[in-house]
């Protein structure tokens, strides 16, 4: 029995100056897969925090939220609504964190189950052919 990828291989026996190494990809380790998209996501919810907060004290400390307050105000006809008071670093903070927590969860679940659903459907396809060329 033989699979897509064996008879595409077959077909592209071409004779080339270059150096061509094809792998099949058959098998995932399902904890390597997890620990390593647990340390991706991570590493992106660091960022999204720091991102965040940043962005935050930039739009404060350049006068954006004031003028947005008068904006709002105007609109509103509520002289006690500011933004920097509503929506304070504090909170930013802690809503980028619990947002970062929870996309480290759900990344790393659905990495888990990309692994699982790969490992089975290479039953039915053979796995993924990848080649490499040295040029």
């Amino acid at each position: 029995m033989s699979s897509v990828a064996e008879k595409l291989q077959r077909k592209d026996q071409r004779s080339t100056s270059a150096k061509q190494v094809r792998l099949k990809l058959v098998y995932l380790d399902f904890w390597s897969v997890v620990k390593l998209a647990f340390l991706i996501w991570l590493c992106l919810g660091i960022v999204l925090v720091v991102a965040t907060i940043l962005i935050w004290v930039i739009l404060f400390s350049t006068g954006i939220f004031g003028t947005l307050d008068t904006a709002l105000q105007d609109v509103l006809g509520d002289p006690g609504f500011t933004i920097a008071s509503n929506f304070g670093l504090g909170q930013v903070g802690l809503f980028a964190l619990v947002v970062a927590i929870l996309n480290v969860v759900v990344g790393t679940v659905l990495a888990a189950i990309a692994s699982l659903l790969y490992n089975i459907s290479v039953r039915f396809t053979g796995g993924l052919l990848v080649g490499f060329r040295n040029s």
